[in-house]
C-alpha cells in the first residue's frame, strides 16, 4: 500500500511520462517526412473536382476514405476498380447508372466537369492508407488474396 506522498508522487511522475510520450508523438507524426496527405499533388482540376462532389451532395450516397453514405460504393479506389474512362462515362450518361438494383442520379456532366471529378478521384485514390484500401467491404472478405 503506497502512503499519500508516494501515491501522489506515482500520480504526477506518471502524468508527466504520459504527456513526454503524447508531446513526443505528435511531433513525430506532424515531421514532414511523415506526411501522407498527398497534398502536393492537388491542382485547380482537384479543387473544382472537389467542388463539384460537394455541390452534388454526392458524400449522401457515396463514401470517401470511409467518411459519407453507405447506400452506394465506396469511391476511395475507384479509378484503379474501374479505371478513368468508365467513371467519366458514368457521369456522363444520361442515362441513370444502376447497378446491383441501386439507382445513380444521370448527372450528365459536360466533359469539363467528369474529367475534374476524375482527376479529383485519381488524387483521393493516390492518398497513402498504410494498407487499409485492401478490405473494401465486410462482405466483400473471400475476395481477399494474401
Amino acid at each position: 500500500m503506497l502512503s499519500k506522498s508516494q501515491a501522489r508522487t506515482f500520480f504526477l511522475g506518471g502524468t508527466v511520462v504520459t504527456f513526454l510520450i503524447f508531446i513526443g508523438l505528435t511531433i513525430y507524426s506532424m515531421a514532414p517526412s511523415n506526411d501522407q496527405s498527398n497534398h502536393q499533388n492537388i491542382t485547380e482540376q482537384v479543387i473544382k473536382g472537389k467542388h463539384i462532389w460537394e455541390t452534388n451532395n454526392c458524400m449522401g450516397c457515396h463514401a470517401i476514405l470511409g467518411e459519407g453514405g453507405y447506400y452506394a460504393p465506396e469511391l476511395t479506389k475507384v479509378i484503379d476498380r474501374k479505371g478513368a474512362p468508365m467513371v467519366k462515362a458514368i457521369l456522363q450518361s444520361p442515362i441513370p447508372w444502376a447497378p446491383n438494383g441501386r439507382k445513380m442520379v444521370a448527372y450528365e456532366m459536360s466533359d469539363e466537369d467528369a474529367e475534374a471529378m476524375v482527376e479529383y478521384l485519381k488524387w483521393i485514390g493516390e492518398i497513402d492508407l498504410n494498407g487499409f484500401e485492401r478490405i473494401v467491404s465486410p462482405l466483400a472478405k473471400d475476395k481477399i488474396k494474401d
